[in-house]
């Protein structure tokens, strides 16, 4: 019989998360957003994602944002495909998990 699903991947899985870290690597940032008190915030502006060694780190507005280890990080990305949201412990700011939303800039 014709298979017609691949195997379907495991989000949890240390592969699938180093896949989806190089899939946002090197996009540019036209904004972040995090949910603070019920309300989405724009939290930064302009920057880009980047991996560095183990890390996935987010820059924007001059300033490193948010920064966690891949292996533990949780991402997935926006049915538009403008952007990622990504849920991690930030090692930035004394490891509180924290979720993320990233919208990268479009070009046409």
């Amino acid at each position: 019989m014709f298979k017609l699903f691949s195997r379907k991947k495991d989000p949890n899985s240390r592969a699938y998360r180093w896949e989806m870290a190089k899939q946002m690597a090197n996009h540019h940032i036209r904004y972040v957003t995090e949910k603070i008190n019920g309300v989405d915030e724009v939290i930064g502006r302009n920057g880009g994602l980047n991996i560095r060694d183990d890390e996935m780190i987010v820059f924007a507005s001059s300033d490193v944002i948010f920064r966690c280890k891949i292996d533990q990080m949780q991402a997935w990305e926006l049915l538009s495909k403008d952007g990622v949201v990504i849920t991690a412990p930030d090692l930035e700011h004394g490891g509180r998990e924290r979720t993320i939303i990233v919208f990268y800039v479009y070009y046409r």
